[in-house]
């Protein structure tokens, strides 16, 4: 590794704690973020002439707190003092006194920097946009990227999000235990949205948009090792690891969606598979059952299929069950249709689908299996219908050209008797 990749490497780790302590000393996310700035630059200049510092976290905390000090005496005064190399040396003073930090507010630090992000008064989106600023330390162009928008709009987003936060003054003590859980459960949702919008992006956008899938399960690590005894944290962390170990082989090489029966899965990441399926099984050791783990025990099963003919549909089926016992939506029942289909066939699956139409009107895989139903049953013109509104509705050219092999499909192939139904 060269020196500046373990200097950025470094950085990046410690980012999470730093801010969040410079957070608790100044209450003011620019600010924190300024001195956070500052100490990277420093640690830059001093880490490549004198190797690392045993704890760069409290390194950069340190360095950081004194340099937004001496701005704040400086504003206060309105004078000038002596020049930065002057005013704090980072060398053996500091050093020695970053031997001394308390570390004991890490886990409050972190998790307070988290719950701001996640702030209730937020958006989902500037929840998201916050948390990959402040937290990951990603540019404001890599979010505009991300998101698709202009970078002037995703710096208006994150600054309005900003002075939301401080307008609502939030509240800088530990929150107690009701809160607590409350907030952490905004949180893991927060850090499933931001995945999602990555993996969904896999494939042309891969550049900007992937990496949110990365962000997200660095933060889902974070996460963890605050609370490695939660079991729906645990549960979250495999469901995305899972997920994540097939992103891979999700596309072909024309850049095509790959359906989950037809993927190489050869190519899927072992090690991913095993960690999740590692964590999910520690997690329902707990017993204390939650929409996360059911998701990821779902995905476990998919994850341990040799082949797609080995797959333990009726279990699949069983736990979406669960799942809408747990969480009732029309989109988890949209999901159990899939199963169904496999277990009982097209029929079952489509007057489970049927009674979703109004609610789901404008979603995009509503129409899609609707219409792959429909195909399967020999209704070809109600499945032509489906898939063309499936078009419609596509989030991404790759979601309509996948659609639109349905139809150059049901074009080409022969019509069948009348009363004949087609099964897959």
């Amino acid at each position: 590794m060269t020196e500046l990749a373990w200097i950025d490497a470094a950085l990046t780790s410690a980012r999470p704690q730093a801010i969040g302590a410079l957070l608790r000393y100044f209450r003011d996310l620019d600010t924190a973020e300024e001195a956070y700035q500052d100490a990277c630059l420093r640690a830059l200049k001093t880490w490549s002439l004198q190797g690392p510092p045993r704890n760069p976290a409290a390194w950069l905390i340190m360095v950081g707190r004194n340099v937004a000090l001496d701005s704040v005496r400086r504003r206060a005064r309105q004078v000038e003092l002596p020049d930065e190399e002057t005013l704090s040396d980072t060398g053996d003073a500091e050093m020695a006194a970053v031997e001394r930090l308390d570390d004991s507010h890490y886990r409050d630090d972190i998790l307070r920097l988290l719950f701001i992000c996640c702030h209730p008064d937020l958006p989902a989106v500037q929840q998201i946009a916050l948390a990959l600023r402040v937290v990951c330390g990603l540019s404001v162009p890599q979010i505009a990227r991300a998101f698709l928008v202009g970078v002037s709009a995703m710096e208006q987003r994150i600054t309005r999000a900003k002075a939301r936060v401080a307008k609502t003054a939030v509240p800088f003590e530990a929150p107690g235990a009701p809160e607590r859980a409350e907030r952490l459960a905004a949180v893991a949702a927060m850090i499933y949205l931001l995945f999602n919008e990555g993996y969904s992006a896999r494939n042309s956008e891969a550049g900007a948009r992937g990496c949110l899938a990365g962000e997200a399960i660095r933060l889902i690590r974070l996460l963890l090792r605050l609370f490695p005894a939660e079991p729906e944290i645990m549960g979250l962390a495999a469901l995305m690891l899972l997920q994540e170990a097939r992103a891979e082989s999700r596309f072909d090489a024309e850049g095509e969606i790959v359906l989950l029966e037809d993927q190489d899965r050869s190519r899927w990441d072992k090690a991913g598979i095993a960690e999740g399926l590692a964590l999910i099984d520690k997690a329902m050791r707990h017993k204390r059952p939650g929409p996360y783990q059911v998701q990821a025990a779902i995905a476990a099963l998919h994850a341990r299929a040799p082949t797609p003919e080995e797959t333990d549909w009726p279990q699949i089926d069983l736990l979406y069950a669960n799942l809408e016992r747990l969480q009732p939506s029309p989109i988890v029942t949209l999901n159990r249709a899939v199963a169904v289909n496999k277990v009982r066939g097209p029929s079952h699956a489509l007057s489970m689908v049927e009674p979703l139409g109004e609610r789901l009107s404008g979603y995009f895989y509503f129409h899609g299996l609707r219409g792959a139903l429909l195909e399967q049953l020999g209704r070809r013109g109600e499945a032509r219908e489906s898939f063309a509104r499936a078009i419609a509705l596509a989030n991404t050219p790759v979601e309509a050209a996948h659609i639109r092999q349905h139809l150059d499909r049901l074009s080409s192939a022969p019509q069948p008797e009348a009363g004949e139904a087609k099964y897959s």
